[in-house]
């Protein structure tokens, strides 16, 4: 993780989406919870497409909120696959907004998720190799 909020983003942006008045904390910023939910839906969708198939979130490994998201923000959830195993894989995610009118932009939040890839009863199974098929 970069301790440089202004750095420009790692991974391929994936998810992008609107801060709203409904989805805020007592304090008047976004929820950081409807924050990591961004992060979770746009990292299970670059882990599903790598898998070929289902997959869990396991285990947040690490997360750092950096800076408050606002309500008007953008928020933009960059996905980078930093490692794969046999079943899970690790997922570095970087949450960066575009604030006043989508001229300044800012890193809020990054995390390292741990996803596994599941078959339909739910059990592990083994993440396919780069340009192997899962059928």
């Amino acid at each position: 993780m970069t301790d440089n909020p202004n750095a420009a983003p790692i991974g391929e942006l994936t998810l992008r989406t609107l801060a709203m008045p409904r989805d805020v904390n007592t304090n008047g910023d976004i929820f950081g919870g409807w924050v990591l939910s961004q992060m979770d839906m746009a990292a299970g969708i670059v882990a599903a497409a790598r898998a070929q198939g289902r997959v869990a979130t396991v285990a947040i490994d690490a997360m750092q909120f950096i800076r408050p998201v606002k309500v008007g923000d953008v928020l933009c959830i960059y996905v980078h696959i930093a490692r794969i195993g046999r079943t899970s894989m690790g997922l570095q995610i970087e949450a960066w907004v575009l604030r006043n009118r989508q001229v300044q932009r800012e890193k809020v939040t990054e995390g390292l998720f741990t996803f596994v890839a599941i078959d339909e009863a739910g059990r592990p199974r083994p993440v396919p190799q780069e340009g192997e098929s899962n059928s």
